[in-house]
């Protein structure tokens, strides 16, 4: 570890968490938007963890904090398989009053970290949602983000379409909840960890008068999502539903964020690469969905878009071959493009609805 400090060698105001597997050459701007921050280095500091990386982004890594010695603080570990382990060890590291995680792949605009910090003490926010606007072909949320609110409900204001952690968060919430990533989960491992955040802060707030966050998808499309395994996203997405349980009690907030779960996360299993699995890779995943809208569908599915409705239907009757049917019958997902705009297709397919206020 190459710990920083600010200069004088005080609590920052935020540290910014960024956890880095192969992330060139987007890690440059990433990293640069940090340096031209304006709340300045004496009141930051980011906390970058480097997962093993092999493309050169381990040496941009070394580039920045040589010439920034007093803002980074950087570690390098063996490669863990998804960001889970670097959050956490980030947050081992961390000092700031407030946490902000950034992707590596990823942007802040100047004045980000500054504002988000002010409003977040005026407003005493334990969580902070700031702007975030796409780049490329990268899908974002936009109902939680109409207005700026010093306050905002679990659920009616579009937050259950929005468990990214790229989020503003206090600290001492953090830390007096012991909150941590999972990591066991390669995939949508910060979803439990945002959503247990929300639920035991006192004041979630949204600063959205202008873009802060920008969201960059890359030009090669690599997702760690789509990289994983179909059956390691279906437990991956079981854990999400247990981790709803844990939180919640039974009733419309829960079901509203399990809602979230079967349109984005179970639908996503049956793309179009599903007939191409293994049948008896297929039957697994047909079952283990089957399971879940079994246990956690009552109330929630029947309020789906009539073609995820019919997809999960099918899965919950263990209907293999209808799945297979009614996926070669979607030309949304037959078609068959190069890899990086079949990826980008994918991640539109699977966008969240444009306001979710009702959810």
């Amino acid at each position: 570890m190459n710990p920083a400090g600010g200069p004088g060698g005080g609590e920052p105001d935020v540290s910014v968490v960024v956890a880095v597997h192969n992330t060139m050459p987007y890690l440059t701007r990433c990293l640069t938007s940090l340096v031209e921050q304006s709340i300045g280095q004496r009141r930051m500091e980011a906390v970058v963890v480097d997962d093993g990386s092999t493309d050169g982004s381990s040496r941009e890594i070394t580039r920045f904090a040589r010439r920034h010695p007093g803002l980074f603080t950087t570690v390098r570990q063996a490669h863990s398989g998804g960001p889970a382990a670097p959050s956490n060890r980030a947050l081992e590291a961390a000092r700031g009053r407030y946490v902000f995680f950034l992707g590596a792949d990823d942007h802040l605009a100047p004045r980000a970290l500054e504002q988000m910090v002010t409003m977040a003490d005026n407003c005493r926010s334990d969580v902070l949602l700031c702007k975030m606007v796409p780049i490329g072909e990268r899908t974002v949320p936009t109902g939680v983000f109409s207005r700026t609110a010093p306050l905002i409900r679990l659920v009616g204001d579009g937050l259950p379409w929005a468990l990214s952690n790229t989020k503003l968060f206090r600290r001492s919430l953090i830390e007096e909840h012991g909150l941590r990533y999972d990591e066991s989960m390669p995939a949508f491992s910060d979803q439990p960890f945002v959503l247990e955040a929300c639920v035991r802060a006192q004041r979630i707030s949204v600063l959205a008068d202008q873009p802060h966050y920008f969201a960059v998808r890359r030009a090669d499309g690599s997702n760690i999502t789509f990289r994983t395994g179909a059956e390691t996203r279906l437990r991956c997405v079981e854990r999400l539903f247990e981790a709803t349980c844990r939180c919640l009690p039974a009733g419309p907030v829960r079901d509203a964020f399990h809602r979230r779960h079967f349109h984005v996360e179970l639908f996503q299993l049956f793309d179009g690469a599903y007939p191409r699995l293994p049948a008896p890779v297929r039957q697994r995943v047909c079952n283990g969905a089957a399971r879940l809208v079994g246990t956690y569908g009552d109330g929630v599915v029947e309020r789906l878009d009539t073609r995820r409705r019919r997809t999960l239907e099918l899965a919950r009757r263990g209907d293999d071959a209808g799945l297979c049917a009614e996926i070669a019958a979607d030309p949304q997902r037959t078609a068959r493009p190069a890899p990086a705009t079949r990826r980008a297709r994918l991640l539109r397919r699977f966008s969240f609805p444009a306001t979710a206020a009702d959810a």
